[in-house]
């Protein structure tokens, strides 16, 4: 898998791309301030890209724009955000397009290697890798909507679907059959007014544009 980084903390940078090679993946760039960011996609045209939400001159949202910047001029290009912080504003910008190939990690998610290369294979396939604190934030911030009809079960289901498990993960994760989880994942979807099919990524990505736009 060919990967673009933009990261402008050196040793982060760094560990990114000695992480991807040993997984190996093929690191065709690295950035390390906003301005080189969007070049460098357009020129490799990555598998995915792995970009920090606020890089130099700024340290605002470069690495954002320059991501929204290249998802618009490279149609489906898969892109994994990393960000210190649990930023609500910028996970529902990126999310708001409703389309694939998007996640969005908080950095300390790094560390545990596994889960972030999960993550990076998911969002470079076109399904979506949520940090559970950035689903948190957007399954609690508004009230008064149909979310507040669900049951804690389903909540924990679409939890787990918005971080992008799949229904056996979802089952595994909470102890129970499959069957149960279809069951829950039917009665999410008819208490948001959603279609009811469940499978692939396109569930979860229902599911965040009707909390990104409701």
């Amino acid at each position: 898998m060919r990967v673009v980084i933009a990261e402008d903390n050196a040793l982060l940078r760094e560990g990114l791309v000695l992480l991807l090679t040993s997984a190996g993946h093929e690191v065709v760039a690295v950035a390390g301030s906003g301005p080189e960011v969007l070049p460098a996609l357009l020129e490799h045209r990555p598998d995915v890209a792995v970009l920090d939400v606020r890089m130099p001159p700024g340290f605002r949202d470069e690495g954002l724009r320059a991501a929204l910047e290249g998802r618009r001029r490279l149609p489906g290009l898969p892109v994994l955000v990393l960000s210190q912080y649990v930023e609500e504003s910028y996970a529902a910008e990126l999310l708001g397009g409703g389309a694939g190939g998007v996640g969005y990690l908080l950095k300390d998610r790094v560390g545990r290697v596994d889960e972030f290369l999960d993550a990076l294979d998911r969002v470079a396939a076109g399904g979506t890798a949520l940090d559970p604190e950035v689903v948190t934030e957007l399954l609690t911030r508004r009230k008064d909507s149909p979310l507040d009809s669900l049951t804690p079960r389903e909540r924990e289901v679409l939890a787990l679907m918005a971080e992008g498990h799949d229904n056996a993960g979802i089952a595994r994760t909470l102890v129970v059959t499959e069957r149960a989880v279809s069951k829950h994942i039917g009665n999410v979807f008819l208490k948001l007014g959603l279609p009811t099919g469940d499978s692939g990524h396109r569930r979860v990505l229902a599911v965040l544009a009707y909390l990104n736009n409701t």
